[in-house]
C-alpha cells in the first residue's frame, strides 16, 4: 500500500504540517495544511470571497469529498500565474494532494481518483511553442490555388 503522493511532502510531524503543489498550464499553487478548524485561505483571503463562482466550486470539490476530514485542518494556499480558472484547478490539485498526504488515507485517495483522475495527477497538456516566421504555433499564410 503506497500512499506517497507526488507533489506533497510532510514538513514536520508534531504538529503535522504538509506542503503540496498543484499546477495547471502556467498557474502554480502551493498549499500548506496544518491542524485547525476547517479554514481555507487563498492568497490570504477566505475561499468564500473568491470572485468567480464556478472557480470557487472547483476549489471546493476536494473539501466536499473529504467531508468531516476537511474540518480538522486549516489550509493556506498561495497561487500565482495563469488565469482565474487555471489558478482554481491548480489550487484544487494542491488541496487534494495535501489532504491525501496529511491524513495518509487510501480511501480518500481512491475516492479522488474515482471522482476525477486528474485531481491528483494534474493535467499534462501545455501550450504549443510559437514557431519562427509565423504569428502563432500553427498559423500560416493563406494559400490560393487559383
Amino acid at each position: 500500500m503506497d500512499l506517497r503522493t507526488p507533489g506533497a511532502f510532510t514538513l514536520q510531524e508534531a504538529p503535522r504540517v504538509v506542503i503540496s503543489v498543484g499546477k495547471k498550464k502556467t498557474a502554480v499553487a502551493r498549499a500548506v495544511i496544518r491542524p485547525g478548524i476547517g479554514r481555507v485561505r487563498i492568497n490570504g483571503y477566505p475561499l468564500e470571497l473568491w470572485p468567480i463562482e464556478m472557480a470557487r466550486m472547483k476549489i471546493a470539490e476536494p473539501l466536499i469529498l473529504a467531508g468531516e476530514l476537511a474540518k480538522k485542518v486549516d489550509i493556506d494556499v498561495n497561487v500565482s500565474g495563469g488565469g482565474y480558472m487555471g489558478q482554481a484547478i491548480a489550487t484544487r490539485i494542491a488541496i487534494a494532494r495535501g489532504l491525501v498526504a496529511y491524513f495518509q488515507s487510501q480511501e480518500l485517495k481512491e475516492l479522488y481518483e474515482r471522482y476525477d483522475p486528474y485531481m491528483l495527477k494534474g493535467d499534462p497538456r501545455r501550450t504549443e511553442p510559437k514557431k519562427p516566421g509565423i504569428k502563432h504555433a500553427r498559423s500560416k499564410r493563406q494559400k490560393a490555388y487559383r
